[in-house]
């Protein structure tokens, strides 16, 4: 009777022990939102150059490679798990209508609809055939927690970690709202994810200063300061305590500020593998270019924005200047968010002209770097040397930082007291040749890799090159290193 009763107990601990771990497997899924969404769509006109096909994968489900690597000892990553109702692309595999947009756009783990090549009079097939797709740059957060899960040092022991990962999307949150939305309504989402993520054990560790995540928008849509009134855009989620702690990634920094710190846009170039990268750099290297210089930008209403309305003017007034004018309305817009007209004019033109808009970084100088087109910047928070010190150009050999890009200052432009056309073909074509080199060896520094797959070859992407700079970061806060806060 008693070895009865030892045997029935076995066998309930046994169907226990099966039994949570089949419910910590169900948690497990339900918590990781993003990697096992899928949805169905049928394409649209609207989006140019969408792959055919009627269904577009959100993102794959590769596996998290938690696998202990030499080099892993100070750089094991813990990826929180967050609960359902912070999955901001839930609607996606609901079939929500309200979520159609963003879950296009967020398609192919991010990536957007794949672009195929298309010849016309005004493109000339410039898009090569795979690697190229249709990008809106609020997708970061997507490609960046889809990366994640195939970083090599990726851990499930949250107390052997260096660093934590926070896979929630504060940009496309901040989405989901017009700029005339309460205040109020805008910041109340952050804000619960907030309270939530400083009540998780491993935030008492270190107060947060661990933990980092990417915010898809620039810096200043998060650093809205006032009380509940409608006026402005944004949120105040960067301007919490909880925010203050962390390493919050943006696409563009204050660089008077010393927490903040930017990666650059995503472009529309996601390549698979090394021979990728090099058939395109070959291909913007030897790119017949006409153009002396060029634009791609539109007026604002009632001149809001004088540097642009002076730099569209000299644009016009030449002839070696190529433009996409953004300014008619509807029309305007649908040109300049072709891809395949965007990079035409780019690899058609020399220089690239970059003036500041609604804020300093605009992501045309990261189109212009992918196009070997050289940039030129017209103020200081604009260029890389501020903005994407992490990813800009690394010292020769012979510890030279060789010049790619052009720097003419914003207040000569407005006064009158500089030609754009004239400085730049000061230039001798030796001049041009080198700076254009040194844009094409950056090409690999500033694109994402496609998430979805492993890549072929030995190449550090901007999302390597992000992670070695956050988790040396990581190393030196351990270490007790004050980094500004």
């Amino acid at each position: 009777m008693e070895a009865r009763s030892c045997r029935n107990k076995f066998i309930l601990y046994g169907l226990l022990f099966i039994g949570s771990w089949l419910l910590s497997c169900l948690l497990h899924f339900q918590f990781l939102h993003i990697p096992i969404l899928s949805y169905t769509y049928k394409p649209s006109s609207s989006h140019h150059g969408a792959a055919a096909g009627p269904t577009t994968s959100l993102l794959l489900s590769p596996q998290p490679a938690v696998v202990e690597h030499r080099s892993c000892n100070e750089r094991r990553v813990f990826m929180l798990h967050l609960p359902s109702r912070f999955n901001l692309l839930r609607g996606c595999l609901e079939g929500s209508p309200e979520f159609e947009d963003a879950c296009i756009v967020m398609s192919n783990a991010g990536l957007g609809p794949e672009l195929v090549p298309l010849s016309s009079n005004h493109t000339n097939g410039v898009i090569p055939n795979g690697g190229w797709f249709n990008t809106n740059h609020h997708a970061l957060e997507v490609m960046f927690h889809t990366r994640m899960w195939r970083y090599e040092c990726l851990t499930d022991n949250p107390a052997a970690a260096t660093a934590v990962y926070v896979p929630y999307y504060p940009g496309l949150e901040l989405n989901h709202y017009t700029c005339d939305t309460s205040a109020m309504v805008r910041d109340g989402p952050s804000g619960e994810f907030l309270r939530w993520l400083s009540s998780q054990p491993r935030w008492a560790t270190l107060g947060g200063r661990d933990h980092f995540m990417v915010a898809s928008k620039t810096t200043w849509m998060f650093r809205r300061s006032g009380g509940d009134d409608s006026q402005g855009c944004g949120n105040g989620f960067l301007n919490r305590p909880e925010c203050l702690n962390m390493t919050v990634l943006t696409i563009e920094s204050n660089i008077w500020e010393r927490r903040d710190m930017a990666v650059p846009y995503p472009t529309y170039f996601h390549p698979s593998s090394s021979s990728e990268v090099a058939a395109w750099q070959a291909r913007a290297r030897g790119a017949h270019r006409p153009w002396l210089f060029a634009f791609a930008g539109g007026r604002r209403p009632n001149g809001t924005l004088v540097l642009r309305d002076r730099v569209i003017d000299q644009c016009e007034s030449s002839s070696r200047c190529g433009m996409l004018d953004c300014s008619h309305g509807l029309e305007g817009s649908i040109t300049c968010q072709s891809p395949e007209k965007l990079m035409y004019l780019f690899v058609s033109s020399q220089f690239c002209l970059q003036p500041y808009g609604d804020s300093f970084m605009r992501r045309s100088s990261i189109d212009a770097v992918v196009a070997g087109c050289i940039p030129v910047f017209f103020h200081e928070a604009s260029t890389f040397e501020k903005q994407y010190r992490w990813h800009e150009p690394d010292r020769g050999r012979d510890g030279v930082h060789r010049s790619y890009s052009v720097f003419i200052d914003n207040d000569h432009v407005l006064e009158g007291k500089v030609d754009i056309e004239e400085v730049l073909s000061r230039f001798t074509d030796e001049e041009v040749a080198a700076m254009r080199e040194e844009v094409i060896k950056m090409i690999p520094r500033f694109v994402y890799t496609d998430p979805r797959v492993r890549f072929e070859g030995d190449m550090r992407d901007g999302f390597d090159i992000a992670i070695d700079e956050v988790m040396a970061r990581m190393m030196r806060i351990e270490n007790g290193e004050d980094l500004g806060w």
